[in-house]
């Protein structure tokens, strides 16, 4: 656990010790700054009360325009180095966490909620930020505060000192008794805020559901049941914060109360104690009461950030994986699957079973079937999101399992039903913000059937949010475009056309057909005898198994299963 977490908190210092060096500089004399202050506040009163020794008017000034010189000088040494240093900080944790969160693979990241790293990258890293980077330079000045105010304190009186010590445990107590409660109480709030920002997340995705089921009414619960335990939680945060703030205030008070007392029975007593010395104690002991109250909250709170940092780099931790021989960069032979087998965990059924088929490579076949048939199952083992099926599938004749994901990802293009795209240029969406020679870059948009579409709108069109400003085939087209820009030799194609009317989906299937020299599967419900005829072969599939497999026409005289489907749906 601490060696994951060390990776993540070294990030904050990469390059940026310098500006942590200076901004701990400054947090430590702006507790020297303190003792000063409480210095000349002694000096003056002495000077006010006639004591031999102290300063006059003109020693009062000086003081005076020592403590403003020093006050300006460190708020701009706070200013021009704490911001620079945190700022820099948490643009690179941010940036190393995304980075790995990038590195995983699909099998790992589509079994997770990405409510986890929403709030990861949001509240939890808010949380970070005030409680492990601004934490730290509080926590350095309270110590310092705490250190050089009890040594000031024996050099005026150690008698008064010792006494004065015995009221210092009482607020000590108080925190260290309530800082555990807050750093609980925030990891509450984590996990509350976690769970709304899913639910946001659902609800906003799933709109136009809501809406043409009139589920508002449920939604609205659900949101406001979220949204009741988060506010609940941090709730319960701000009264534990309030109960150790009026614990903690009642013991300073008693314990600086208590200081004035000694200092008065000692002066009683006939100790040297001047009015100067005893207000310089109750100005000291506020700085040694702070920081008993201050240090175990921050070190509480720093708890609580190393906890969500380790909470992130649990999320993040990809399992160990050997590093696998890469794919050929081009498919020669083709994709055989021998005897597949694959069950989801805890499913009553297998999802597939004793799958066996073969795509030759440059061929064009169709993956068709009823639903729950496996369909997308088959096409998400061909893309390695799932790795614990029984048999072989096999690339140019090497097995999946053995292969390096990263050759697998440039070797295979995936296109679903729903594309996703940015909210930017439509050339940013093509290209996905990477330089491509212009040559390949027009061929891409030839071949994906976009180019009226640039020649209409210009590739500095903004496609709006995931692509709104786009219909259906045309967002279809772009995904086709990028995979062709990337120069995939396998394009799998997942229900592409489902959401397209008939003449859309004809234009997009016509797209993928006019492809040559890549490797086609197209999972598809669709059965347009247009683009069946043209098929290399036809896999067809009934619970798990495959029903039959050849051309169109072979299918269609056997009057099977295949047969069945296809007269059904004319």
């Amino acid at each position: 656990m601490k060696r994951k977490r060390s990776e993540y908190t070294a990030s904050f210092y990469r390059g940026n010790r310098g500006m942590f060096f200076l901004a701990a500089l400054t947090a430590l004399l702006t507790s020297g700054l303190h003792l000063v202050i409480a210095r000349a506040l002694q000096q003056m009163i002495d000077g006010i009360s006639g004591v031999p020794g102290a300063p006059g008017l003109a020693g009062m000034a000086g003081w005076i325009a020592a403590v403003l010189a020093l006050i300006l000088l460190l708020q701009a040494m706070e200013y021009a180095f704490q911001p620079r240093f945190i700022r820099r900080a948490m643009e690179q944790y941010k940036d190393h966490a995304f980075r790995k969160l990038t590195e995983k693979s699909l099998a790992s990241f589509d079994g997770e909620a990405s409510a986890r790293y929403l709030a990861a990258f949001s509240h939890d890293a808010e949380t970070i930020e005030t409680g492990w980077l601004e934490g730290q330079f509080q926590l350095l000045t309270s110590a310092a505060d705490f250190v050089g105010a009890l040594v000031m304190m024996l050099f005026y009186s150690p008698a008064m000192t010792g006494i004065s010590c015995a009221f210092f445990l009482l607020p000590a107590g108080v925190s260290l008794l309530m800082g555990q409660r807050i750093q609980q109480a925030e990891g509450r709030v984590s996990r509350k805020n976690e769970t709304f920002t899913a639910t946001l997340k659902d609800s906003l995705g799933g709109f136009s559901v809501m809406k043409s089921f009139r589920a508002e009414g449920p939604i609205q619960a659900l949101f406001a049941r979220g949204n009741r335990a988060l506010e609940q939680a941090k709730c319960q945060k701000r009264r534990q914060v309030i109960a150790l703030g009026t614990l903690a205030s009642l013991a300073g008070v008693l314990a600086q109360l208590g200081t004035f007392w000694a200092g008065a029975w000692l002066a009683f007593s006939g100790a040297a104690i001047t009015p100067g010395v005893l207000i310089v104690f109750i100005n000291l002991a506020a700085y040694v009461i702070e920081p008993l109250q201050v240090i175990p909250e921050k070190l509480a709170g720093l708890r609580a950030a190393g906890g969500l940092i380790d909470k992130l780099a649990d999320a993040l931790e990809e399992p160990e994986r050997a590093p696998g021989a890469p794919l050929p960069g081009r498919l020669r032979q083709g994709i055989e699957l021998r005897d597949v087998s694959f069950a989801y965990k805890g499913a009553e059924h297998p999802a597939l079973e004793h799958i066996s088929a073969r795509f030759a490579a440059g061929g064009c076949y169709a993956v068709v079937g009823g639903s729950g048939s496996g369909k997308s199952t088959l096409l998400g083992l061909l893309t390695a999101s799932r790795r614990d099926y029984s048999g072989q599938i096999l690339y140019d004749g090497q097995e999946l399992k053995t292969a390096s994901l990263e050759s697998l990802y440039d070797l295979v293009g995936l296109i679903q039903q729903k594309v996703f795209l940015f909210d930017a240029s439509l050339r940013d969406n093509i290209t996905l913000f990477r330089d491509f020679p212009a040559p390949q870059l027009e061929r891409a948009v030839r071949q994906a059937g976009l180019g009226p579409l640039l020649e209409t709108r210009g590739p500095a069109y903004c496609c709006g949010e995931n692509g709104r400003g786009l219909s259906g085939g045309e967002q279809q087209r772009v995904a086709i475009a990028r995979s062709l820009l990337r120069q995939s030799q396998v394009l799998l194609v997942d229900e592409a056309t489902a959401a397209l009317d008939p003449a859309t989906a004809r234009q997009v299937n016509l797209s993928l057909l006019e492809l040559t020299g890549i490797t086609r599967i197209l999972v598809t419900h669709r059965l347009d005898e247009s683009l069946l005829r043209r098929c290399d072969g036809i896999l067809a599939l009934k619970d798990g198994r495959v029903a039959e497999s050849g051309t169109f026409d072979q299918l269609m005289a056997q009057k099977g299963y295949f047969y069945s489907l296809f007269t059904v749906s004319r």
